[in-house]
């Protein structure tokens, strides 16, 4: 067991929903240590159940979301915005003040959370990203003021059970954790399409070009995780050689703004992430 999901040894963890995140988040806390058998999970229909009981035969499976919020402390609500209020209705009386519910759901802020869970619930607000499936997960996290100490570092510990968390302490960055790391997948995706595209016409075969600019995108992101006391410009600093072939594509992206329209797809999704925030808790 890692020392992270030792904060949850004494816990149970429970799932309202058992879709793709749901099911990498609890096979992470799995593999990382924690019991199967400390894991509930509900969900409407019973094929996705049925397929996480048979690859963790120990885990408790149920289509009754009230039972999943009776037996655990750390309650995942990974459902869709629009249906968190349906979703909640099994256990909207129960007295849940002495756990912590997690939202996995984009936009519902913690006002509405309470507003369906009860005043005095302990909440955090989560947005993972997908490459949480396969472990390499950044996570935002925000607490209101309900959610304990405790309950923090067990939240993390669920999260780091997927990748990496951070907590942000004003709720509206959780749109900023949207822009930068929970959209940001897609932003990389389009850069390296547009690389193995290029590199195709350039004369590569597509299977050469694609592992180039993938194992190059990892070398890129793990030197900058490898040494968070240098800044990211210096490290593009100490591979650009004046007058070389990295200065020359640097100075064609660079003349072509490219910055500015990483900054201003940012901020789009922001903006859209506040729209949908709207619509959501309504």
């Amino acid at each position: 067991m890692t020392d992270s999901i030792e904060l949850l040894s004494k816990a149970k963890v429970g799932f309202i929903g058992a879709g793709n995140m749901a099911a990498s988040i609890l096979g992470g806390l799995i593999q990382s240590g924690l019991p199967a058998e400390s894991i509930y999970v509900s969900n409407p229909s019973a094929g996705k159940l049925d397929a996480l009981k048979e690859k963790y035969p120990n885990l408790n499976i149920t289509h009754d979301n009230a039972e999943v919020a009776s037996n655990v402390e750390y309650l995942l609500l990974s459902v869709k915005p629009h249906i968190m209020s349906s979703a909640c209705a099994d256990f909207k009386d129960m007295d849940l003040s002495q756990k912590c519910a997690i939202s996995v759901a984009a936009g519902v802020t913690c006002e509405t959370l309470n507003t369906i869970l009860g005043a005095d619930v302990p909440v955090v607000r989560s947005m993972p990203n997908t490459p949480s499936l396969i472990g390499y997960g950044a996570t935002g996290l925000y607490a209101n003021d309900q959610v304990t100490e405790q309950q923090r570092e067990a939240t993390s510990a669920i999260f780091d059970a997927v990748g990496i968390s951070v907590w942000v302490e004003e709720e509206n960055l959780i749109d900023s954790v949207t822009a930068v790391s929970g959209s940001g997948p897609a932003h990389y995706f389009l850069f390296m399409e547009s690389v193995v595209q290029t590199g195709i016409e350039l004369g590569l075969p597509e299977a050469t070009a694609r592992e180039l600019a993938a194992q190059t995108a990892l070398g890129a992101a793990a030197m900058v995780q490898q040494n968070d006391d240098m800044d990211i410009g210096q490290l593009r600093r100490n591979v650009t050689s004046p007058g070389g072939t990295t200065a020359a594509a640097l100075d064609t992206l660079n003349e072509h703004k490219l910055p500015d329209i990483v900054k201003k797809a940012l901020e789009a999704s922001v903006k859209r992430a506040k729209e949908l925030a709207e619509i959501a808790n309504q």
